[in-house]
């Protein structure tokens, strides 16, 4: 009878410290996991912080308003958030949307995997470079608002005579679409987000007396 009562003691020390081992991996590979998401979402940001220190001594230097800026990187895959409010103050991203470019048209047509830019009126493709973002007016399309863009570089000079501006357009989803794009004709040149991420944008920009930079890059 104790023989048995060793054996099994035996057999439940060992089921004890193989479920602690388990456990005990299971733990690690969880926290390697997190530490691996938190390194992606680090190196995702890289570009947009180099950005942003970029257009904070733009702000600085032209006296723009130097607590936050748009920054929109069109390097990023369409149906992925590029389009990133960004917070001078805390040096942060504080919103981050999603951003149709232009479709373009005849020879010249962007594609949902690869944009195409002009600066060229009548193009209907969007032109890199830095924006002051001007005087808010009527939209049709998305919450009816929209802000006027004055292109800064000889890249996106015609802007305000292409009547590119900033604004939502319904369709557009709050949230990644990613692996699709988003679809070619919800832009023809303009930087267009969703109705939300505009009606927060709105808000910010109604409360601001200086002007503040938009930048669209590649």
């Amino acid at each position: 009878m104790k023989k048995i009562i060793i054996i099994l003691s035996v057999f439940t020390a060992i089921a004890i410290s193989c479920g602690q081992v388990t456990q005990k991996q299971e733990t690690n590979a969880q926290d390697s996991i997190v530490a691996n998401n938190q390194e992606i979402a680090k190196e995702d940001n890289t570009r947009t912080d180099e950005k942003a220190k970029e257009a904070l001594t733009f702000c600085e230097a032209k006296g723009y308003n130097t607590d936050f800026c748009v920054l929109i990187d069109m390097e990023i895959h369409s149906g992925k958030y590029r389009m990133f409010i960004y917070d001078f103050n805390s040096q942060k991203i504080e919103r981050k949307a999603l951003c149709a470019h232009g479709c373009g048209k005849g020879e010249k047509q962007s594609s949902g995997a690869q944009p195409i830019f002009s600066n060229q009126e009548g193009s209907l493709l969007t032109s890199l470079g830095k924006y002051k973002i001007g005087a808010r007016s009527y939209s049709q399309y998305g919450i009816n608002v929209h802000y006027k863009l004055h292109g800064l570089e000889t890249s996106n000079s015609n802007a305000f005579k292409r009547i590119v501006v900033l604004h939502s357009h319904t369709p557009v989803p709050s949230v990644e679409i990613h692996p699709a794009h988003l679809p070619m004709g919800w832009s023809f040149g303009c930087p267009v987000t969703d109705n939300e991420t505009m009606t927060y944008l709105d808000t910010k920009l109604k409360n601001t007396k200086k002007s503040v930079l938009l930048w669209i890059y590649y």
